[in-house]
């Protein structure tokens, strides 16, 4: 029998279909689903545009272009490649110019028009075969050879003046006939003789802590400086021993003398070059054609400026390879000291500023190089012969842009002129072989040297 009590019905929230509800309490009304919404990223800070947070929009690229500048600069290889690819390409380009602005000279002479640059190229290929040994010797080795080259050095230069021997040009004593073509100049090799000379001379007293000694730092340095600038004015070379004194001057600087030292020492080197030029009636006229822009009386500054006429016409990109009017008889020694103005002539402003930019290539190589090196000979080769490349090149490009007297030394590496290139391409050698000495170097030289023999026996067709 059912009672009259109403039967509750117990109504299941759906989505909970087959749970039972607790009993004497009455079910929750259903809930209406929750719309979810999917969580939204956090918004990211708002980034200036143009690169880096933080940043103005006008120096990312100038960063970014100093960052990679830096990264290549701190590369174990770069002075290396440096010193190697810039001397290499002045040379190349300087064989190219000897050419261009020898023929006529020879032609004049009754000279084939290639004899200057077959010699010349017999000279890069002698002053090759000396760099590349020179490059793969040791530090060690170096230095062991730096009495026997000033000896050497000092037995040519006194050899020079010996009667038949001797050979005179433009009123200057300073080649060595060896019969037939071959003439040498030993100033040229005395220079880099004196910078390894005198660069292990003063890293071995650096090493026995005495160069804070006037004597020990002086001594036999200068008397020895003093004897090779002694036998080149012997022989009227008085651009050589300007040279000479600049890399006197800069590896005394590179060991650390006193400021007070290159101040009586300025002082005397003024005196002394004062009274040799009022000596001579030829070195007087040279100084009176400083900023000339006219020949002058008696035409005693046609040289300096038929340079600057032949730097003037050759505007942008310059008249050609070949093109040159001053080379036909209007400028004296076109492929020697005024090479320089024939390039800007055929070359125009373009070519003069792309052998600027090599030669500073090759100097900020060099300074890299002693900079970055532990070893003070090192420091002090490399900074020796970094100081003599550069003043030649400052007086042979200041001579053609009529800023210093005409002193007729050549551009390293790049004017005519056997003996200078063979002693600068073993300069050269010597700046690689000091680089190679860091073991970052070496280690990196070899590994490549790896990988390219990797890749050789990989090509395709060749047996394993």
């Amino acid at each position: 029998m059912r009672n009259s009590q109403s039967v509750r019905v117990e109504k299941r929230a759906p989505g909970a279909q087959g749970a039972k509800a607790a009993p004497g309490r009455r079910p929750a009304p259903p809930r209406a689903p929750e719309k979810t919404s999917p969580r939204r990223a956090p918004k990211a800070a708002a980034r200036p545009r143009g690169g880096r947070a933080g940043r103005t929009p006008g120096h990312s690229a100038l960063d970014r272009a100093r960052v990679r500048l830096r990264r290549a600069w701190d590369r174990p290889l770069t002075g290396y490649y440096l010193v190697a690819g810039s001397a290499a390409l002045i040379a190349g380009l300087g064989l190219v110019m000897v050419f261009s602005s020898s023929q006529i000279q020879a032609l004049r002479s009754g000279l084939p028009p290639t004899y200057y640059l077959r010699r010349q190229i017999m000279a890069a290929v002698i002053g090759t075969a000396l760099a590349l040994p020179a490059a793969r010797m040791s530090v060690k080795a170096h230095r062991l050879l730096a009495l026997p080259l000033l000896a050497g050095s000092v037995l040519l230069l006194a050899l020079v003046q010996v009667p038949g021997l001797g050979r005179t040009v433009n009123g200057n004593t300073n080649w060595l006939d060896l019969g037939g073509p071959f003439v040498l100049q030993p100033s040229e090799f005395a220079k880099v003789a004196f910078v390894v000379w005198g660069a292990d001379l003063l890293a071995r007293k650096r090493q026995h802590k005495l160069l804070d000694q006037w004597k020990h730092l002086l001594v036999p340095l200068v008397p020895g400086a003093l004897l090779l600038l002694g036998l080149m004015m012997l022989g009227g070379d008085m651009g050589t021993a300007v040279i000479l004194c600049a890399v006197l001057f800069g590896l005394l600087w590179l060991a650390g003398a006193p400021p007070r030292l290159f101040g009586a020492a300025l002082t005397g080197a003024a005196l002394l070059a004062t009274l040799l030029i009022m000596t001579a009636p030829h070195r007087v006229s040279r100084f009176a054609c400083l900023g000339a822009s006219d020949p002058g009386p008696n035409d005693q500054c046609w040289q300096v400026v038929h340079g600057l006429y032949a730097l003037s016409t050759g505007g942008l990109f310059g008249n050609g390879i070949g093109a040159s009017v001053e080379k036909w008889g209007q400028l004296p020694e076109p492929h020697t000291d005024f090479i320089f103005a024939i390039t800007g002539e055929e070359l125009g402003l373009v070519g003069t500023l792309s052998v600027l930019a090599l030669f500073a290539a090759l100097f900020a190589g060099g300074l890299r190089i002693a900079a970055r090196h532990n070893d003070p000979f090192v420091r002090l080769a490399a900074g020796g012969i970094v100081t003599w490349l550069g003043a030649q090149s400052f007086i042979n490009l200041g001579g053609v842009l009529g800023l210093v007297p005409v002193a007729g030394v050549p551009l390293p590496l790049f004017s005519y002129g056997g003996s200078s290139l063979i002693a600068t391409l073993y300069a050269v050698g010597i700046l690689l072989a000091a680089t190679r000495s860091e073991p970052a170097v070496r280690a990196a030289l070899d590994g490549r040297g790896r990988r390219m023999r990797t890749a050789l026996l990989r090509r395709p067709g060749r047996r394993r």
